[in-house]
């Protein structure tokens, strides 16, 4: 089994990098800091979004999914899709990050 980093720690890491790339950045919830999945909400200037959920590819390497559809939608519609997901798991982390780029401070591929 592979050694994966804590998502704390992971969660710093982010933070930083957008802080880094002068890009806006808030944990607006605060998930299990060892094992806790996370979403991250990306906010642009026109009050749109999309949320990205984190997932593991078949190869066990991370990848992320464009879990409120291939197009932007309403700020409303991703806080609304945002509260489902914290009202299922609780240990869920979000990350609200003000770009619609996510190649800035992601390494990691968006799958769908």
């Amino acid at each position: 089994m592979e050694a994966r980093l804590k998502t704390a720690i992971w969660v710093k890491a982010l933070i930083r990098r957008c802080d880094l790339a002068a890009i806006a950045v808030a944990v607006t919830a605060r998930g299990d800091g060892d094992a806790g999945a996370v979403l991250l909400k990306l906010i642009a200037r026109d009050g749109t979004g999309t949320v990205l959920a984190q997932t593991r590819r078949l190869d066990g390497t991370l990848g992320w999914m464009r879990a409120t559809g291939p197009d932007p939608v309403a700020e409303a519609d991703a806080d609304s899709y945002v509260a489902r997901q914290r009202g299922r798991d609780p240990d869920l982390w979000v990350v609200e990050i003000e770009s619609v780029t996510p190649d800035a401070v992601l390494d990691d591929p968006i799958i769908a």
